[in-house]
């Protein structure tokens, strides 16, 4: 591929996963500058594990490893599956996601906890019934603390994992990262979140008679190996869903009828990470919005 070419390349990747991320081609969405509002620290700050963790490129296969397994508790899924946009809007449901993850990590309390409470708001509309595993016919809404347990620990051991795969050292370590993360569940419900990796993994543990397959699992599993790239994009994605599905431990795999390549993805998940961030640049908008925020309380 000659010079020109790949820069023609780069500059497509980098527009369309901007807009994947923010929904904004330059990757500066408007909430970013709430990040930089604000009179206070926020609950992290640089040199934190969530700032390690959250501003690393390994967020990029921890995001597909989460959804993955998310699908499993079939209160999850039936809420996804009655209340979402997904298949429509695809993005849009990512990007919502995203502004939660980035506003509590990076701005200050006071917008990490309205950002909070405009989620906490969108699941008080969320509620049906689903068959549970044993069979029998339960209620279900988003806000409740089983459901709003579930995807919490399910998401900090995602990004937890696949940073400790792909990315650099945490300050403090996996017991830092998971009480720092407890805050963030505590924000929107979330009753008595894990604080150590130990307490992270016996939470999984006791998850697991609940974990339930079939067809809807499987139907969202096909369309988070085939999302709605651009054509040029796909073949670096299915390297990061290959990575994602290895790291996974071998029973949510088979739950989710993955099987993990003899090839090796570890390796090659890495490059392609390599290569985003090459591409995305050293910093995002987010933390250099965060840093010109904290610059100006020190000032002051």
């Amino acid at each position: 591929m000659t010079t020109g070419r790949f820069s023609r390349t780069a500059a497509t990747w980098r527009s369309h996963l901007l807009t994947t991320f923010s929904g904004q081609s330059d990757g500066k969405p408007a909430w970013v500058d709430a990040i930089a509002e604000g009179d206070d620290a926020g609950y992290f700050g640089p040199g934190s594990a969530s700032w390690a963790v959250h501003g690393g490129i390994a967020t990029l296969v921890a995001g597909i490893r989460a959804l993955l397994v998310q699908t499993l508790h079939p209160g999850a899924m039936a809420g996804v599956h009655d209340w979402s946009r997904y298949r429509e809007d695809p993005l849009g449901r990512l990007s919502g996601t995203i502004q939660w993850l980035i506003t509590v990590t990076f701005a200050d309390t006071t917008v990490a906890q309205r950002e909070s409470a405009r989620v906490s708001r969108f699941h008080t509309r969320v509620a049906g019934t689903y068959i549970a595993a044993d069979g029998t016919e339960r209620p279900y809404s988003a806000g409740d603390p089983e459901l709003l347990s579930w995807v919490h620990v399910v998401f900090t051991d995602a990004f937890l994992s696949c940073h400790e795969l792909w990315g650099g050292p945490i300050p403090g370590g996996a017991d830092a990262y998971v009480a720092e993360w407890a805050t963030a569940g505590e924000l929107v419900g979330v009753v008595h979140p894990p604080r150590s990796e130990r307490e992270l993994r016996d939470a999984l543990t006791a998850f697991r008679p609940v974990m339930k397959t079939d067809e809807r699992v499987a139907e969202a599993v096909r369309f988070i190996r085939r999302p709605p790239l651009r054509r040029s994009m796909m073949p670096a994605y299915r390297i990061l869903f290959a990575g994602a599905v290895a790291s996974l431990p071998v029973e949510y795999r088979r739950l989710l009828g993955l099987r993990r390549t003899p090839l090796p993805v570890v390796t090659a998940t890495r490059v392609v990470l390599w290569l985003v961030a090459r591409i995305l640049g050293a910093s995002s908008t987010s933390e250099q919005a965060a840093r010109s925020r904290l610059a100006r309380l020190a000032a002051a």
